[in-house]
């Protein structure tokens, strides 16, 4: 029970104050008189200004409220390591015991974990989350069981919002040691072909940031798409220099990876990963046209409008057996570089198109010769084909029928016919998603003109009547070719009932040929979605089976996959750590980052007190050790009243609540009623009874 006194005036307070100014000159000037009776008129006039002020004795009833104690528990990745996940156990076990023998505090269990919402340990967001409900004179302390890294500390501890201090207990060894990767400004990008250079550093932490026995050199590998480019001797410390190619358009990924350490405390951040974005530049395209047509302006125009594409068009319009006369100074044409271009600077072209050509004598067979041995070493092919490959001077008549596909019966159909999908058209990435294929008939117009072919290997990605091959791919050794036994591919571009996907069907086609890698028919790819992770398996084949994820810690995991469209098998799973995850399936092999690449989380791993020994001072806590696993000692838990010392030898303090519940409030006026009354009538008798003697 609490006793005051309350003032609930009669009058407003303005009112009052003159009539106390009026009450006090008055008093004052009896006083001075030294009249009979001045200190009893005084005395009245005192009590007047009182009663007004309505004076009255309270009495509170109040339940004290039990004090508060957020015991906030790391469960971020760092502390997966080792045994600091036995440790925290233990150590909660012990707080818990303690805390029970003080049943005037409540305790609050705060767990904070780290995810791919959030870029290293923040206990003092999840504090806030879970204190945001508590008043802060019921807040007695806060207990911290980390180990020490965290990322969210507050400048300034006042914007806590509350008065309490904060111990934390330290989990941990004293003698770790870790070894990580340390980039300095990756390149996010670079020219296809052209080298890069990346500096690093490899970085050693010991317990409470110490110095330890620094290690000698260190053998560090570098990757690129999971596939090893070089390895150095590097000394920790030092920063390194290394360039690295820039393979192939899209992303390239790039790791670098330094042995563990012995008795490191992790290997899961030995790797650091970058992607580097290839870009191709200025792709060399020769297309030479066998005589003018119809479709010819086709394939220019797709090419010419690839801001990408160096196009070189030839188009022959006049033959060697052309002679009618016509002197050569008077023909506005120029002469065919066959040369230079077959010969000399035939490895300069990313991709050679012929556009219905024949064998005329306008290309000695040699040259034939250099182009199939272009395609053997990389180069690209590409043959759209049309009465001309029936003929006596098909192209397959010269050295590169070795590298083509199909060969050709001699027959040509003509004939109207909706061309179609196989089913390896289904499932090849040129094709797959051709806009209007799903339909019967496909949403696109006829063709009227198809050369018969026996085709030998490759890939038949479209058919024509009778399903006659019309598309058909192969590789061949480290190049790619490409046979269209059609060439009215032309009524798609100019419209002719309305025309079809023209555009991207042979633009994929082109860069499929170029070896775009979002393009390959087999494939695996791999993309996060929160803390999941999404595998991808394209594939001509059947199901290609199971993929093995590997995560940051080395734990491996069996991914099963289903087909979601044809050629194409997905599965997902969970995860529960940040960093690098690989996904391998037979020579295939991808990564997938869980939360940023360079993770905070996972940069400094050993214990160390320093990042929270600020705060924790501030705030009058301390810091203890816990011990090692199966031997982890807390030290004993006071309370101790505001304004003491709140930790000592051994033990940490909590401060008591101050807050209480009010069920009720007994008032009684002290110049009101009968007694206020009394007290007036015996002041003013008082004052009658001097002044009458």
């Amino acid at each position: 029970m609490n006793l005051s006194i309350a003032f609930n005036p009669h009058l407003d307070l303005v009112w009052l104050a003159i009539l106390g100014a009026i009450a006090a000159v008055a008093a004052i000037a009896a006083l001075l008189s030294r009249g009979k009776g001045s200190v009893l008129r005084a005395g009245l006039l005192c009590l007047l200004v009182i009663a007004l002020m309505n004076p009255s004795m309270r009495s509170e009833d109040r339940e004290p409220l039990p004090g508060v104690v957020a015991v906030v528990l790391d469960r971020s990745q760092s502390q997966t390591l080792d045994q600091r996940e036995a440790q925290t156990d233990e150590v909660r076990a012990q707080i818990d015991a303690r805390l029970a023998r003080m049943p005037d505090m409540d305790v609050r269990w705060i767990t904070a974990t780290s995810g791919t919402g959030s870029d290293g340990t923040e206990l003092f967001e999840a504090l806030s989350r879970g204190m945001a409900d508590v008043p802060s004179d019921r807040i007695g302390g806060v207990i911290l069981v980390t180990d020490g890294r965290v990322h969210d500390i507050p400048a300034n501890m006042a914007n806590l919002g509350f008065d309490a201090p904060v111990h934390v207990l330290l989990t941990g060894r004293e003698d770790e040691r870790d070894r990580r990767v340390v980039l300095h400004n990756p390149p996010r990008f670079g020219i296809v072909g052209e080298e890069k250079t990346v500096n690093f550093r490899i970085v050693e932490t010991f317990s409470d940031d110490g110095a330890g026995t620094p290690s000698g050199r260190v053998r560090v590998t570098i990757r690129r798409d999971g596939q090893d480019l070089a390895t150095r001797m590097v000394t920790p410390g030092e920063t390194v220099s290394e360039n690295i190619e820039v393979a192939h358009g899209g992303q390239n990924i790039f790791e670098v990876e330094v042995e563990e350490a012995e008795n490191e405390i992790t290997g899961a951040n030995n790797r650091a990963v970058f992607v580097t974005e290839g870009i191709r530049q200025n792709l060399r395209v020769l297309l030479v046209s066998g005589e003018p047509h119809a479709g010819e302006r086709a394939w220019r125009n797709i090419l010419k409008s690839d801001a990408t594409v160096d196009l070189v068009h030839f188009t022959i319009l006049r033959p060697p057996e052309k002679q009618d006369g016509t002197p050569i100074s008077q023909l506005s044409l120029i002469a065919f570089p066959t040369r230079e271009l077959f010969q000399e600077k035939i490895d300069e072209f990313d991709l050679i198109i012929f556009d219905r050509y024949q064998r005329r004598g306008v290309l000695p067979v040699l040259y034939f010769d250099n182009i199939a041995e272009y395609v053997r070493n990389g180069g690209a092919l590409l043959v759209a084909a049309g009465p001309d490959y029936a003929s006596s001077g098909s192209l397959y008549r010269t050295p590169l029928a070795q590298v083509l596909p199909a060969e050709p019966t001699g027959s040509v159909t003509e004939e109207p016919y909706h061309p179609r999908l196989s089913d390896q058209g289904d499932r090849h990435p040129i094709t797959a998603e051709l806009e209007g294929a799903q339909q019967e008939p496909p949403a696109w117009s006829r063709w009227f003109r198809q050369v018969q072919a026996q085709v030998d290997r490759g890939n038949v990605l479209m058919n024509g009547p009778d399903d006659q091959p019309l598309l058909v791919v192969s590789r061949e050794d480290e190049g790619r070719v490409a046979l269209f036994l059609s060439d009215h591919t032309w009524l798609w571009a100019r419209g002719f009932e309305g025309g079809g996907p023209y555009v991207g069907l042979l633009r994929r086609l082109s860069h499929w040929l170029m070896k775009e890698p979002v393009l390959e028919e087999e494939a695996l790819t791999a993309r996060t979605r929160g803390n999941s992770i999404v595998v991808s398996r394209r594939t001509m084949g059947d199901n290609p089976g199971p993929v093995r994820v590997t995560a940051p810690d080395d734990f491996e995991q069996d991914v099963q996959l289903t087909e979601s469209q044809p050629g194409l098998f997905e599965g997902s799973m969970q995860t529960s750590l940040l960093g690098l995850y690989r996904i391998t399936q037979g020579e295939l092999t991808t990564l997938a980052s869980v939360g940023p690449l360079d993770p905070r989380e996972l940069t400094e791993v050993t214990r160390s007190s320093l990042p929270l020994s600020p705060a924790v001072e501030a705030t009058g806590g301390a810091i203890f050790e816990t011990g090692p696993a199966g031997d982890v000692s807390v030290p004993r838990i006071l309370p101790v009243r505001p304004g003491g010392t709140y930790a000592g030898n051994g033990w940490i303090g909590i401060k008591p609540s101050t807050a209480s519940v009010l069920h009720g409030v007994d008032a009684l006026a002290l110049l009101g009623g009968l007694l206020g009354m009394l007290l007036l009538l015996a002041a003013l008798a008082g004052t009658w009874y001097r002044e009458g003697r």
